[in-house]
């Protein structure tokens, strides 16, 4: 094995700038660890805005960025049930394995403020790991730990979603078009947002039963209604956070749940509470998801056999290119980068 290994850096201070390519000292597997080779990783809006310094101007720099990942076990220490060769994706908080979070588990979050994957090598706790569905490639297994996992959470984790529901599914990014095929594979009706109509008959290819373009129908929410036979809708995956939180509440049924998942839309803003309590409607935040739910999500993959969308493949030393990508919202589905 090497004695050091590359990566890269968010170094200095904040800015896509400031993200360089360094050498790292290697870190050699004590009793439970393991060593992995990074094959591929995954851009997550949340990725952007900590390298620009929005998401946590306090994180602690040098940083290596990003939180998603596939990778291959080549070391492992005394005690690692794990095979050399297994392919593995590291959980995003690391610390949480099941049940509630705490504030403990929290603070054990890749690529902030943990080092993250953007990285050639890794040495982890190998009870912090999943394995990968079998018949997923690299860049689309490395897109599973937080837009798939989030997805997830909040449809059946959370949502408890069950066949013949109908769920409204804001945009078509990552964590989007996570929730559009895992509601499609869990039997539900979909209704996509989006202001694009080209990426709304691409949404429309992957399965979805309705699409509204929100530029040219502001009142979504009142057209979900419509769309659903006036009921509203049982689960609205909202990315957009305080910017269209209201008319979330409008499409969702009474006694319904509007799952929070994202501030693409901004985050602070009035809200009127009243149709959530008139209309017993219940506001779930998500945060991603524990180790639980990432092996039973990895099951359900390989049961149905849905494959992930990854829209751009880059070249890992490119990760300021895919993150500029992802500024500019020119993304469907999942932005990946490979490692050679």
């Amino acid at each position: 094995m090497t004695a050091s290994y590359r990566a890269m850096v968010i170094e200095g201070s904040f800015g896509l700038e400031n993200l360089l390519l360094r050498e790292r000292d290697r870190v050699a597997p004590g009793p439970g660890e393991i060593v992995v080779r990074v094959r591929a990783a995954s851009v997550n809006y949340r990725d952007l805005r900590m390298v620009r310094g929005e998401y946590n101007p306090k994180q602690a720099l040098p940083l290596v960025p990003l939180s998603d990942c596939v990778a291959e076990v080549v070391e492992k220490g005394y005690g690692v049930g794990l095979s050399i060769g297994d392919r593995v994706c590291p959980l995003f908080v690391q610390g949480w394995h099941a049940g509630e979070p705490t504030k403990e588990k929290l603070g054990t979050t890749l690529g902030g403020p943990l080092d993250g994957v953007l990285r050639e090598e890794m040495t982890l706790r190998a009870e912090n790991v999943v394995k990968a569905p079998v018949h997923l490639s690299d860049v689309e297994a490395a897109t599973l730990p937080c837009a798939y996992l989030t997805a997830w959470s909040a449809l059946v984790e959370q949502g408890g979603l069950a066949a013949g529901q109908t769920v409204l599914v804001q945009g078509t990014g990552g964590v989007a078009i996570a929730a559009l095929q895992i509601a499609k594979a869990m039997g539900a009706r979909v209704v996509v947002t989006s202001s694009s109509d080209e990426k709304l008959a691409r949404a429309r290819e992957l399965g979805a039963d309705e699409t509204v373009n929100y530029k040219h129908t502001p009142a979504w929410g009142k057209k979900a209604v419509d769309l659903s036979g006036g009921r509203g809708v049982d689960v609205v995956v909202e990315v957009g956070g305080a910017g269209t939180l209201g008319e979330s509440l409008r499409a969702v049924r009474p006694g319904g749940i509007v799952a929070v998942i994202g501030v693409l839309a901004g985050a602070a803003t009035e809200v009127n509470v009243m149709p959530i309590l008139m209309r017993n409607v219940r506001l779930q935040g998500v945060f991603v998801g524990h180790k639980e739910g990432f092996s039973r999500m990895c099951r359900a993959i390989e049961q149905t056999g849905l494959r992930p969308v990854v829209g751009h493949t880059f070249g890992w030393t490119e990760a300021r290119e895919a993150l500029a990508l992802m500024e500019a919202g020119g993304h469907f589905g999942k932005i990946a980068l490979l490692f050679s």
